[in-house]
C-alpha cells in the first residue's frame, strides 16, 4: 500500500483535469495555480467558516452576485455532523 501526500494527490487531479480542459478548449498552458496549501481544521465552527469561504468564492471572483445563482455549487443546505448539538 502507497501513501500519498496531500500535495501529491492534489498535483495528479489538477495535472489530469488540465489536459482534458486543454484538450476541450484546444488550447496549451498551465490551468492551475502551483500550491498546496493545506489546513487542520480543530473545531466545528471553524468547518462552518471555512465552507463559508468557499461557497462565496465566485462571488469574490466576481462571477455572480450571489453565491446562490452560481450554478456549480451544491443546491442542498450543508449539514455539520460534527457541531455540538445543543440541547435546552
Amino acid at each position: 500500500m502507497e501513501i500519498y501526500s496531500l500535495a501529491e494527490i492534489m498535483n495528479g487531479i489538477k495535472g489530469a483535469s488540465a489536459h482534458k480542459i486543454n484538450k476541450a478548449l484546444g488550447r496549451t498552458g498551465k490551468v492551475w495555480q502551483a500550491e498546496s496549501f493545506d489546513h487542520v481544521l480543530r473545531s466545528s465552527e471553524n468547518l462552518d467558516a471555512k465552507i463559508a469561504y468557499l461557497v462565496e468564492n465566485p462571488v469574490r471572483a466576481g462571477l455572480v452576485g450571489d453565491s446562490n445563482n452560481y450554478p456549480w455549487s451544491w443546491k442542498k443546505a450543508f449539514v455539520n455532523s460534527f457541531a455540538p448539538v445543543l440541547r435546552a
